[in-house]
């Protein structure tokens, strides 16, 4: 199809140190990677699309200092979550903007890795761009890690893009 734009998914989440609605480190750099590397100069033969994908809370109770809650507790949860991945792509989005790259933006919930390979078949990117923490070997057993998941279940070709070692935090888990 010539003419249309290519179409790079860049999956993004929030950061684990900061917290809302700071971008994670593994998501600002593969942003910043994607479009200095692939976009570059050519904004209008490109089109990002955000996923954000907010994992559920196992109790649903995480911010609650009680263990009963009201169904005005679970209205007020889904707001505030709905707004925190708001404001998480609004950073995207506002950059994308700024240098003149065509996005959209969406939030999914459930288990990131299974949700951006489900996404990926329902919007068929031309490319899926990661972030990766680095973990180790021992912390990936633990931790598992989203990047390898999608390396080997996309249905696209994947770019996973390290954080620099300047940015990684004391603890690597976090991000």
């Amino acid at each position: 199809m010539e003419g249309e734009p290519t179409r790079v998914m860049v999956a993004v989440s929030e950061s684990t140190i900061k917290g809302y609605p700071h971008a994670s480190i593994s998501s600002r750099g593969a942003f910043e990677w994607t479009v200095q590397k692939i976009v570059r100069s050519n904004t209008s033969g490109f089109r990002l699309l955000f996923l954000h994908v907010q994992v559920p809370d196992e109790d649903g109770f995480d911010d609650m200092d009680s263990m009963y809650a009201s169904p005005e507790d679970f209205r007020n949860m889904n707001h505030r979550d709905k707004v925190r991945g708001l404001h998480l792509l609004e950073y995207f989005v506002n950059r994308c903007h700024e240098i003149g790259v065509a996005c959209e933006a969406w939030i999914k919930k459930g288990d990131p890795k299974e949700v951006i390979c489900r996404e990926v078949q329902r919007v068929h990117p031309d490319l899926l761009v990661v972030g990766s923490r680095g973990l180790g070997p021992f912390q990936r057993v633990f931790v598992g890690t989203v990047s390898e998941f999608c390396v080997k279940h996309a249905e696209c070709p994947v770019v996973t893009i390290k954080r620099k070692a300047d940015e990684t935090p004391q603890d690597p888990v976090d991000d």
